[in-house]
């Protein structure tokens, strides 16, 4: 925003965009005659008089000043002055900007291969961040040397929304450390486990969402180990919040793991066969989308990739085949179908997919059976069994392949470990966070809430080193600086861990309850906390609760 006493006549300004439909954009503009406290006028570059107050309109800065490499040396910044340096670059291709020791990189959806060649690695290795061109590389060299001079661990941090580039980002990343790490040596056998690795958890842990074609649905924290001389000598990766409910449940125009689509396609018929498999619209758990493929990606193509992987992390083929067998068992188990029983309990309807999964995890059909209709419960020191009715024994189908493939997902993450750890005493290590962005869909369940709560404890941190400790360092070394108002967000997190009966705690609570439901979680949410202003009870959700987020409002849904 600006002062009246800046805003004289002449003075080059942005304004916000006069259309309702586009609440966000700014548009140049010049101011016609000096402002008032309240009132400033000015013309538009289609010659349109418009009137705003003073503190909705942004100076522009000088033409010079235009795409700059590091906005810290903008003359004004705030959003508009930040938005139009970043197209300005991004128009002419450059997709990487600095924000001082923060690197924006806004993705371009095409490869661009002289951005990532052999020669531009070359060319950032040893240079000082800021010598050149704004680019991922000098990140990771600037951390590389900083790790190597300082002697201290370092960790990158790769945030943004779905769809903004974080998986590509951490790949690049990995191969700049590989080229560092691995150089004075001939031997390649650690930097090209910790480089397929990634692909491999891509093929179980990414999916189609309607965002991104190749969308990572757990983080990741990939922890590249180097011995005295700067030489990868292992690898640690720690994965976070993978979307189980994904395996069970998918929204039109999306898709499920690419692993699924991968063995159906990339399979021989025999081993169809041998699996029990048919095509993927035999299978509910696949059919819930009528997308089952995906523009200029080749499945079968992807499986051969991910076979290769698997060989090099020294996967075996009696433990491929394992994971074979457990994803079949989990596509014939969505095909369970269950009827009406007497007295409020549920009976299998279709025998035959519940005989192809005890087949194929060689598992005895009636325990199998009674774990789907039946539950055990204690109480006054007793242990009895109650029959589940239709809805509680779907949902006791779907939890049984959630834990399944999530199961096979972290043996997979405890495989890669096993092949890629030190094989001698680390100094130290360079940590690549790669974590979900702010999600909001239009049905948020739990593992939203999670990520998005993930995402607020990732801003805190941001925001604390960013701007609470440089602020401090600047009042105590009296340097003249003008205060910047930033957006905390720690009573949001009260709201969701600190404060008495927070969310957390209500959710735990509400879930030892036998009688507890969707219904009694969100009313309880409402009746503790329906005063507080980051928390809304919204009207077109009757089981849901809204939570106003740094990045927005977001609707969950208990049910």
């Amino acid at each position: 925003m600006s002062s009246p006493e800046t805003l004289t006549k002449g003075t080059k300004v942005w304004i916000p965009f006069p259309k309702p439909e586009h609440p966000e954009c700014w548009i140049p503009a010049e101011v016609l005659q000096e402002a008032s406290k309240t009132e400033v006028t000015v013309l538009t570059e289609d010659d349109k008089e418009l009137r705003f107050t003073p503190n909705q309109v942004y100076i522009r800065n000088p033409p010079i000043l235009e795409g700059v490499d590091d906005m810290t040396t903008l003359s004004y910044m705030h959003e508009p002055a930040i938005l139009h340096n970043l197209r300005v670059r991004y128009e002419l291709d450059f997709i990487y900007t600095y924000t001082g020791t923060i690197l924006i990189a806004i993705n371009p959806y095409r490869w661009l291969p002289d951005l990532y060649s052999k020669q531009m690695i070359d060319a950032y290795c040893g240079q000082t961040m800021g010598k050149l061109s704004p680019h991922i590389y000098a990140i990771a060299e600037d951390s590389f040397r900083s790790m190597m001079t300082e002697d201290k661990s370092q960790s990158i941090l790769v945030s943004g929304e779905s769809g903004a580039g974080k998986t590509e980002s951490t790949k690049v990343l990995l191969q700049y450390f590989a080229a560092m790490g691995g150089k004075s040596r001939g031997e390649k056998d650690v930097e090209q486990k910790v480089l397929e690795s990634t692909p491999l958890l891509e093929a179980f842990g990414n999916a189609k969402t309607l965002m991104n074609d190749n969308s990572s649905r757990f983080g990741k924290f990939i922890e590249i180990q180097f011995d005295t001389s700067g030489v990868i000598n292992g690898a640690v990766i720690q994965t976070y919040l993978l979307e189980k409910s994904r395996v069970v449940h998918i929204q039109n125009g999306e898709r499920n793991y690419h692993i699924f689509y991968q063995l159906l396609k990339g399979l021989s018929s025999s081993q169809l066969v041998q699996l029990k498999l048919n095509p993927s619209s035999s299978y509910f758990y696949l059919k819930q989308s009528k997308v089952v493929s995906i523009e200029n990606v080749d499945d079968k193509a992807q499986f051969e990739a991910t076979k290769r992987a698997m060989e090099i992390i020294q996967i075996s083929k009696e433990e491929q085949f394992a994971m074979f067998e457990i994803i079949a068992a989990i596509l014939n188990m969505g095909n369970v179908e269950f009827g009406e029983g007497p007295n409020d309990s549920s009976i299998i309807a279709n025998e035959e997919p519940l005989k192809l999964v005890c087949e194929l995890l060689g598992s005895d059909p009636l325990e199998l059976k009674k774990s789907l209709l039946r539950r055990s419960m204690s109480a006054g020191g007793e242990t009895y069994e109650a029959h589940l009715n239709v809805e509680k024994a779907e949902n006791a189908r779907d939890a049984f392949c959630m834990f399944l493939y999530s199961s096979m997902f972290l043996w997979l993450v405890q495989k890669i470990n096993s092949k890629i750890a030190a094989s001698r005493k680390s100094k130290s290590f360079i940590g690549v966070l790669d974590i979900y962005g702010f999600e909001f869909f239009e049905k948020n369940s739990f593992e939203q809430f999670c990520i998005n709560y993930a995402n607020e404890k990732l801003q805190q941190q941001f925001n604390h080193h960013i701007f609470k400790i440089e602020q401090q360092e600047y009042i105590k070394e009296e340097i003249d600086w003008s205060y910047i108002n930033f957006n905390d967000n720690q009573e949001c997190l009260d709201l969701i861990e600190k404060k008495p009966m927070n969310i957390l705690m209500i959710l735990d609570e509400e879930s030892q309850f036998p009688k507890a439901n969707d219904d009694s979680l969100a009313r309880k949410l409402v009746q503790h906390h329906s005063k507080d202003k980051y928390f809304e009870k919204p009207r077109l959700v009757p089981n849901g609760f809204t939570i106003l987020h740094y990045a927005g409002k977001v609707v969950y849904d208990t049910k």
